[in-house]
């Protein structure tokens, strides 16, 4: 969190809210995302192995009025205060199931890319979730939690759950994974945002009349992730969404070709993109994709991280903050 957006949440807190609660949260990358057909839902079955990685958002709630919701930090002028947003729409979820006031002000601090397809969106829900769980000191299980994240997003679970997991059906149906070490990425961040909704329709548009075999994990993946193994996981990281990411952003092809010729042991598109995601085999060589990434002029900024990371945890609990 910014010192100045800090010190204005402190100040809150100092004159009348008699609470606060921050809340960690981290971004994802998928290293198998396979899709399915359209179902008549309009959603597609999925086999989505997600690792969390280092790159964080926190969630600070305080008592209000009434619910609202601030954000500051990267490409927070992108972010909607509205009740569309997913922060909001947690709060209002779990507080109708408990029936109580959701009056609460959210407040988002961004570090995760937004509209990157690394579910920034996702993981603010998950955290606002588990702050404003905290905060009412309702006590929560992890699975009634799990139920009101998928019934807000696809991505929202595992953004609670963190680590390293294989997603089915939409993909918010969670099965953790075994995962040895760390893996070292690099993330290209791109100018603008790619819809997932878009993508995903114009992964129906490309695929129309093929055969698309359902989707299963792969095992070489699982086994690569188990033995913390980088070289096998960057033979085995596949996305199925990625032609449709470039069909529609065809200038990521070049953000690809530039991390792999600096080095990357592999590339791919985040989830539906834009940003693009680059394995490394250690940090060293992640400083140098990074900075080459950056100098081809092919992105707007390039971020280092490793995985998996935790899931979203309670960085702040003070039930009598005066």
């Amino acid at each position: 969190m910014s010192e100045t957006v800090r010190a204005a949440v402190e100040a809150e807190v100092r004159n009348g809210a008699q609470a606060v609660v921050r809340v960690r949260v981290p971004a994802k990358v998928n290293v198998q995302l396979s899709v399915g057909a359209a179902r008549p839902d309009g959603f597609h079955d999925l086999a989505n192995v997600f690792l969390a990685v280092g790159l964080y958002d926190e969630i600070t709630v305080t008592p209000a009025d009434a619910l609202r919701v601030t954000c500051a930090g990267r490409d927070a002028e992108q972010v909607p205060l509205d009740h569309t947003n997913l922060a909001a729409r947690a709060a209002l979820a779990l507080a109708e199931r408990h029936g109580i006031d959701p009056h609460v002000h959210i407040h988002i601090d961004k570090d995760i890319p937004v509209a990157g397809g690394m579910a920034g969106g996702s993981a603010d829900g998950a955290g606002a979730l588990l702050a404003c769980d905290t905060l009412w000191e309702l006590n929560s299980s992890q699975e009634e939690l799990l139920t009101i994240c998928a019934e807000l997003g696809s991505d929202v679970p595992f953004s609670l759950l963190g680590g390293a997991a294989l997603g089915i059906g939409r993909g918010e149906q969670l099965t953790p994974l075994d995962v040895d070490g760390a893996f070292h990425w690099v993330f290209a961040v791109a100018d603008g945002g790619l819809s997932t909704p878009a993508v995903f329709r114009e992964f129906d548009r490309l695929t129309e009349g093929s055969f698309i075999p359902a989707p299963v994990a792969d095992p070489a993946l699982l086994h690569a992730l188990s033995a913390g193994d980088a070289v096998a996981l960057a033979g085995a990281l596949t996305n199925d969404l990625q032609p449709a990411a470039l069909s529609l952003r065809p200038t990521l092809a070049a953000t690809l070709d530039a991390g792999v010729e600096a080095g990357a042991l592999a590339a791919l598109v985040s989830g539906s993109g834009p940003t693009t995601a680059f394995l490394t085999k250690d940090p060293e060589t992640a400083d140098r994709v990074a900075e080459a990434l950056l100098a081809s002029g092919t992105c707007r900024t390039a971020r280092m991280a490793s995985a998996p990371a935790a899931g979203a945890v309670v960085v702040r609990e003070d039930h009598d903050a005066a």
